[in-house]
């Protein structure tokens, strides 16, 4: 049995959530969500929250369950509050310069590089060596993310590169713990 799988969660103020068959519509001023539900759950919406049931009792019933529950959550919390992750940049000369929805990486490279944010994420510069990356879906939100900080991951020895906020590298000693 599936703990989260069985939790009711309650919909914002603010929030509208339709089921037209086995699509899950959740909208709010923010923007608009959908969700294709699994068919070994039924979706029951009513008094203001939203439940996930198992049409039939089998394990992978069970896993299906609580993965719909956590992804109509990420829903209902991605249109009211919305997501937001921020990275930092640690290196002589390395910057982020945010001009629209395009972000210009330098971090030690012959070349600047170039990304450009996908729909409905918005880039937004804190400083010349933080950004931050804000949206509505989680999982594009975290995607952006890791992929930004993919070009240049921090190594441990000197901590340079592109890390989340609240991450911590771990760092190494280097040659001289050699001796």
């Amino acid at each position: 049995m599936s703990r989260i799988g069985k939790r009711k969660l309650q919909i914002p103020t603010g929030v509208e959530a339709s089921l037209n068959e086995n699509v899950l519509t959740v909208k709010s001023n923010k923007g608009t969500l959908t969700l294709t539900v699994d068919p070994l759950i039924e979706v029951v919406i009513a008094d203001g929250s939203i439940e996930t049931k198992k049409r039939e009792d089998t394990p992978r019933a069970n896993v299906v369950q609580g993965t719909m529950n956590s992804l109509i959550n990420n829903m209902l919390i991605g249109v009211s509050t919305g997501y937001k992750k921020g990275l930092e940049i640690i290196g002589v000369g390395y910057r982020f310069n945010v001009q629209g929805n395009k972000l210009n990486i330098n971090a030690g490279f012959s070349h600047p590089v170039v990304i450009e944010a996908p729909e409905g994420i918005q880039i937004a510069s804190v400083s010349t060596t933080e950004i931050s990356i804000e949206g509505i879906d989680k999982q594009k939100v975290s995607e952006f993310a890791a992929k930004i900080r993919e070009i240049r991951s921090p190594e441990p020895y000197k901590g340079k590169g592109i890390r989340y906020k609240d991450e911590h590298v771990r760092r190494k000693e280097g040659k001289k713990a050699a001796k």
